[in-house]
């Protein structure tokens, strides 16, 4: 199943994206996509319905985020060895974990805004992991069991809010607009091999990420199962599970986000990001 939410911000409806392309409304089964409709079981209810039955949604929206504001956003770093070396910074023994706000979280499609006082503005595609259960300290097998789907991440990062200005990497992770999310929720059953999907960045027509999932140093179940014995994982959160080499920072010279930049970002089977990055009003 793909899942979505569409409508204005703060007023988005549940949709679902049927084999045809088209978005059927959930409004009638379910009052979104969240948190607590996740660990209600609402994806194995939705599986009994008959897409078809449902009202076809017409005419032009915006997609928001597929999630409705998730409790956290777990980030992993250096999870891709070209991507450590780009940045010149050691391969890690084991999973490096930031937090990423949720604040930070908008739609696919919505602008990227500038902070104010930016100066490097950077990009980072991710596969982002939705949590459907409860997990706390639980093996591999149990962190697949405790997976709803994927989804992805645009890790949009400050670099110097988050290199050069003392303290975690969380404050230049964490801007406005800094977390697209989406497309689409796609569940788990509907993901070949999470392990093995490409991926693609572009920044003006320019392609600067492309790689694939499978080059990633420590893999799905491993990152989830490695959380889990730090933090409850609960229904809705999202783990940001690290990106390839070809960000900003490791461009010669560097290359960052301007107001006016475009961004195109895809991972096989999950859909497309499209953004417009724009100046800060006021």
């Amino acid at each position: 199943m793909r899942l979505l939410r569409f409508g204005e911000y703060g007023s988005e409806r549940p949709g679902i994206l049927d084999d045809g392309g088209v978005v059927r409304d959930l409004s009638d089964i379910v009052s979104d996509i969240s948190p607590t409709s996740l660990g209600d079981g609402i994806l194995d209810r939705l599986k009994e319905f008959e897409l078809g039955s449902l009202r076809a949604v017409d005419g032009n929206f915006r997609i928001g985020p597929c999630v409705s504001r998730p409790g956290k956003i777990v980030c992993i770093g250096l999870n891709f060895n070209d991507h450590a070396k780009e940045a010149g910074m050691q391969k890690p023994s084991e999973p490096i974990i930031f937090m990423k706000a949720t604040s930070a979280i908008c739609g696919p499609n919505d602008d990227l805004v500038l902070p104010l006082g930016h100066e490097k503005v950077d990009w980072e595609i991710e596969l982002g992991v939705v949590i459907g259960r409860k997990a706390s300290y639980v093996d591999e097998i149990g962190a697949n069991e405790a997976i709803a789907g994927y989804c992805i991440v645009n890790d949009v990062s400050e670099r110097n809010f988050q290199l050069e200005r003392n303290g975690q990497w969380t404050k230049g992770k964490s801007s406005d607009t800094f977390c697209p999310l989406g497309p689409w929720l796609v569940t788990k059953d509907a993901v070949e091999d999470a392990g093995n999907l490409t991926m693609c960045l572009e920044v003006d027509g320019h392609v600067y990420q492309d790689s694939s999932t499978a080059q990633m140093i420590f893999n799905v179940p491993h990152i989830v199962s490695y959380v889990s014995r730090f933090m409850t994982l609960e229904p809705g959160d999202v783990i940001a599970t690290g990106t390839p080499a070809g960000v900003g920072l490791g461009q010669k010279p560097e290359v960052y986000l301007k107001a006016g930049s475009q961004m195109v970002v895809r991972i096989e089977g999950l859909g497309e990001q499209r953004q417009r990055v724009v100046a800060m009003q006021g």
